[in-house]
């Protein structure tokens, strides 16, 4: 994997943790300086650090401001108009999941890590994951089935 992809992966992360584009952005921005501070270089193996770095700064984040604090996504109406239907009943059946549960299926299926990566990013077994994994997706199948 090649640094903009990593990048590309670090920001999608950030953006669903804290659903903001600009606080994203500083989040990645802060994710890599801090990486390479430490480290210097990058290597496939390194995902693992990297989200545990952005993880963290996302709830530095939700430290920092109260929930109801958080700055909104300025075009948010707009950006709403332009989605068609289905992508706003997923992306509303998945607000309704749990933040653990969220993030499982954002780092297995959009950022389409490995299972072993996520493993040692979250510190479970592989036998916990599967089952996280699953549980999730059938949270996520029954919200959907209540918007249709």
């Amino acid at each position: 994997m090649d640094l903009e992809k990593a990048y590309d992966k670090i920001y999608r992360y950030a953006y669903f943790r804290v659903k903001n584009v600009t606080v994203a952005e500083d989040i990645t921005q802060e994710t890599f300086l801090r990486f390479f501070g430490k480290s210097g270089t990058f290597h496939e193996n390194d995902m693992k650090y990297l989200y545990t770095i952005a993880r963290n700064l996302c709830i530095d984040e939700y430290r920092r401001l109260k929930p109801d604090e958080l700055p909104e996504e300025e075009n948010e109406a707009e950006t709403a108009v332009s989605f068609p239907e289905e992508i706003i009943i997923v992306r509303d059946a998945l607000e309704r999941l749990a933040d653990e549960e969220r993030e499982i299926l954002l780092l297995r299926y959009v950022n389409e890590e490995p299972v072993g990566t996520i493993c040692r990013a979250l510190g479970i077994s592989r036998f916990a994951l599967n089952r996280k994994i699953k549980n999730a997706e059938e949270e996520l199948k029954k919200n959907l089935k209540e918007d249709e």
